[in-house]
């Protein structure tokens, strides 16, 4: 381990802090390190490993694609595409899909989608382009979506920062509709926040964006790449509360453990990207939508069931270590299988104890702990995660 560390600092770049810990491989639920320690996940790799590690399934598909070819050109019809495409646009929204490689990449081709169809609405002399985005929202990493994140944390060394990106209150509508002026052509929002410290839009603030759509003509964007693909109980977030999208945004899970991102647009938005308007070189890889298709097709409705039951199951357990220690534990919330605990205290030390004991989990704004387990957990994984917690809140 000390000398991949130093090499690490020497050849990789510090963008994330590491924590002691080389993977040698991985399998369902369970991680083990190069030392042969056995580790229950809890975090799946972000959110990406929905179905745990190494499924069988998208192994085989992996496996039948990369003797065939690994990538060729967007240039050239691709069936695997076609189809994951046909399925994605049939479980969300009518319309179209644009493959790409990760959240950050989907949620720029949305930008632009919105900045093109405010370009279109407005003419030459008025183009709306403005876009209200939240608090404690993040959308991404690249210049754009940087933008759209409503973290100052992430914004420190990067400004000046892309102009047009108006910010509102998170799950209080009248400040949406404040921001709307005559420029604005979108809503971007993530139905729960990930980074956010895991934060859930209610169904009336949903719904009333929806409404504020309809009413000035705007788009409304929904970013799921977090919680998207059945981690809510519902395939996606949005769909608890019976309204659709514009535009959906979606990565990490989608790609069954590989990287890619997909941006699905109602067909009256899609068409508005022309020949050379928006592209990838390696969206849509064959191998990665092999194994989204594979994923996809093991979404059925005994798994999603599954996250219902240890959903409920785990937000229950949880609010009995919020009534055991009041003086440390300030809210449990979440939806589904994305959960967070928010701490009256910073919650980095936990994490690291957890880590110690075996399991993964994840600390986000300092005070939240964050878990994003596979989905095909049980009552038994969350009561061995709830028994560690309670020994180490204990001490």
């Amino acid at each position: 381990m000390g000398d991949l560390m130093v090499s690490d600092k020497k050849f990789i770049m510090g963008t994330y802090k590491r924590y002691p810990l080389t993977v040698n491989r991985a399998k369902g639920k369970y991680i083990w390190s190069k030392e042969g320690k056995k580790y229950l996940d809890f975090f799946s790799g972000l959110s990406v490993n929905n179905l745990g590690h190494c499924h069988p399934q998208i192994l085989k598909a992996i496996k039948e694609q990369i003797i065939k070819h690994l990538h060729i050109s967007n240039l050239y019809y691709d069936h695997l595409q076609v189809e994951l495409a046909g399925k994605l646009v049939k479980l969300s929204i009518p319309g179209k899909v644009f493959f790409s490689n990760s959240g950050a990449e989907a949620n720029e081709c949305a930008i632009k989608l919105v900045r093109k169809y405010g370009h279109l609405r407005g003419g030459k002399r008025k183009a709306k382009y403005k876009i209200i985005v939240f608090d404690n929202s993040f959308h991404g990493r690249t210049l754009a979506t940087l933008s759209a994140t409503r973290q100052k944390k992430f914004h420190n060394g990067f400004t000046p920062l892309l102009s047009g990106f108006k910010q509102a209150k998170f799950n209080e509508l009248s400040t949406v509709e404040k921001a709307i002026d005559s420029n604005t052509c979108a809503i971007m929002v993530e139905p729960v926040q990930g980074e956010g410290g895991v934060r859930v839009a209610t169904g009336e603030f949903l719904r009333g964006l929806r409404r504020l759509c309809n009413k000035f003509k705007l788009l409304l964007i929904f970013d799921e790449i977090q919680s998207g693909m059945g981690r809510t109980e519902k395939m996606f977030a949005y769909q608890h509360y019976g309204i659709k999208p514009d535009i959906l945004t979606l990565a990490k899970g989608v790609g069954g453990g590989l990287p890619l991102g997909a941006t699905i647009a109602k067909d009256r938005i899609a068409k508005l990207f022309g020949y050379g308007n928006h592209g990838s070189t390696f969206g849509g890889n064959p191998v990665s939508v092999a194994a989204g298709l594979a994923a996809v097709k093991l979404l059925n409705g005994k798994l999603l069931n599954n996250v219902k039951v240890t959903g409920n199951y785990f937000m229950k357990r949880l609010n009995e270590l919020k009534s055991k220690y009041p003086k440390r534990i300030k809210q449990v919330r979440g939806l589904g299988l994305m959960v967070g605990m928010e701490l009256k205290e910073e919650g980095e030390e936990i994490v690291k104890k957890c880590l110690e004991q075996g399991i993964l989990i994840n600390c986000t704004q300092k005070k939240v702990l964050r878990f994003l387990p596979p989905l095909i957990i049980n009552n038994n994984d969350i009561d061995k995660l709830v028994g560690t917690l309670d020994k180490i809140l204990s001490s």
